[in-house]
Order: C-alpha cells, then structure tokens, then sequence
C-alpha cells in the first residue's frame, strides 16, 4: 500500500464489521442493544451500506418506485424529496396534494404548504444530515424552500431528467448536477447516487466517487501520510482491498446479500468513522477542528422492510432471509 496507515486505519475496517452486524441484529428482530460498543450505543452512526439507511429506504421504495416512472416524473421526485432530505416534509406534502407529481406542480400550493408548517406549526422541514445552502443569491426568494422550489424548476426547464438519463457515465451525470446554482460538490453526489437507484441511470457504484468534507477528515484520520494519492484514490483504493483487509485483521464483513462495499459505501464509512474517532481516538487530528459527535443515538419505533433497487437483484435474497429469520424465532 503506497500511503502510509495510522492506528485508525484498522478502527474503519472494525467500525465497518461492528455497524453492518447492528444492521444484520436489527433485521432480524434481535431485542437492543444490538452492540457492546458503547460509542455505538450513545451516538447515531450511518449504516454501512449508505442504501440501508432509513432515508435512502424510504426514497428507494417511496418515493422512487412509486408512481409514475417516466423519466421526468421519477427525477422531480428524486429532487424534491432530497433537497429536504426529510420523510416528514414529503409525507406532509403528499397529504395536503394528494400526489406529488411534476404534471400538477404549482410553486404557490408548494410554498404554502411549506410555509404554514414553518410559521403556523413550526415545524422543521428540512434534515438535520447536513446543510443545505440557501440558494437566496441565485433565485432571490425571501424562504429557504422557495429558492429550492425555484432550483427544482430551474432543473426541469433544462431538461435535466432527459440529460442525466442518457449520459454515459456517473461523472458527467454528477457535473450537469453540479453546473446546477447552489449545487456543490457533496450535494452532486448525493443526488447522482440517489438518481442512480431509479431505473434512470444504471451506473456502476464503483465507477465514480467524490469525497465529501467529512470523508476527507477521516481520511486523513485514517492515513498519517496518502504516499502521493490523492483522497478520490485513497477510497478507490481501500474499497479494491477491503476483503483483504478484513481478512489480515481476522474479521468476518457480512456483505449486504452478496454485494460488497462501494465506492459511496466507503465514502461514507471515512465520515462515519472520522467522528467515531473523536471519541475513540480523540488524539488523532484530521483536517477539521471537531472534538465532539451532534447527533446522539435513539431507536426508531417502526422498523424497515428493507427493499433495495431491483437492478441490484437483491430483494429475492433479503425477503428469504427475513422468511428463514421469522421461522428460526418461531
């Protein structure tokens, strides 16, 4: 390996185990805790498999798979739902519309909706996962949601579904997303992905990947010296090598079904595991100043009947599983 590894270098690999294991106990109806690591038990953590996280679940199966699929209606739901990013705010806007198609779109029934649950409920519409940029310098509304509203119709008046179905690889996909105002690097790549599990785009996961901040940190947690690489080749890298490096730790990685850790999977694992070290390893410094993890750890009620986008072919696998597992507790 060109780049030198520092003692969290192995903390990824066993963070990785120890998170798809929760995921796996989860899933089959295991009682909590699900762990004995106690930064596991008191902080929230994203799974291994960014597809298994309750969101992108609930975008896979609700958002994408349901309803018209042509290619315009599938991208205005993919978009909308992302920008906030938040299963209450599309739930709430499926309630008051009844559907939520682009053909019946209207920006002032959008707005009100939007904007009698900020003032009147005062309810939070958007995630907590990460910021979205007000995009006021650009569409000059007086609300954060109405800039995003204006940013979905700037996307399809530019033909953005058609564009994105036929481009050829994941990177050109993400750069017309990222030619898009208020749209930077982190948020191309999240929506490439989340476009990419519609029938879309058929892209490769490991056919492209662009670091987010919190991934650059924990790469440079995770790496005392990159040996000339650059942080896009580090992930390339450490996804080419992971099963032999749960192999020189002793490690058994349970796979999702078969299919092995992507590049956007390893991504996310870098971030997930540059906070878990500001705990576990709070003397190791990457390149942000944060020393303490937001977000504490709190089971949700309901649990997730798991369905990944059927191009995968998974889906067959997951529900024998869940078959096998409720015959086994019977």
């Amino acid at each position: 390996m060109p780049a030198r590894p520092s003692k969290v270098f192995d903390t990824y690999w066993r963070f990785a185990v120890e998170r798809q294991e929760i995921f796996f106990r989860r899933f089959q109806g295991t009682p909590p805790p699900w762990t004995d690591d106690p930064i596991l038990q008191t902080y929230k953590f994203t799974n291994a498999y960014r597809a298994s996280d309750r969101v992108s679940q609930y975008l896979i199966r609700h958002v994408i798979y349901e309803g018209d699929q042509s290619c315009e209606e599938v991208f205005f739901r993919i978009v909308l739902f992302k920008l906030f990013n938040k299963i209450e705010t599309w739930e709430l806007l499926r309630a008051k519309l009844g559907s939520i198609t682009h053909r019946e779109y209207s920006y002032d029934r959008y707005d009100a909706i939007l904007t009698n649950a900020l003032e009147k409920r005062g309810d939070a519409i958007y995630s907590a996962a990460y910021i979205m940029p007000s995009g006021g310098q650009y569409f000059h509304a007086s609300r954060k949601h109405r800039n995003h509203l204006r940013l979905i119709e700037y996307m399809m008046k530019n033909d953005l579904p058609q564009k994105i179905s036929a481009c050829p690889s994941m990177r050109e996909a993400f750069e017309l997303l990222r030619a898009c105002p208020t749209i930077g690097d982190f948020l191309a790549y999240q929506f490439v992905t989340d476009v990419n599990y519609s029938s879309l785009t058929n892209f490769s996961e490991m056919s492209f990947v662009s670091p987010g901040p919190g991934a650059r940190d924990g790469i440079h947690k995770c790496f005392a010296a990159l040996g000339g690489l650059n942080e896009v080749e580090i992930i390339k890298l450490v996804a080419d090598v992971q099963e032999a490096e749960f192999k020189r730790l002793g490690l058994t990685f349970r796979t999702l079904w078969g299919r092995r850790l992507q590049l956007i999977d390893c991504q996310n694992l870098f971030c997930e595991v540059g906070k878990y070290t500001r705990v576990s390893h709070p003397d190791i410094k990457g390149i942000s100043d944060r020393i303490r993890i937001k977000q504490r750890f709190s089971p949700e009620s309901a649990s997730i009947d798991y369905w990944y986008p059927p191009k995968w072919d998974l889906n067959d696998k997951v529900a024998a599983e869940k078959k096998n597992s409720g015959r086994a507790k019977a």
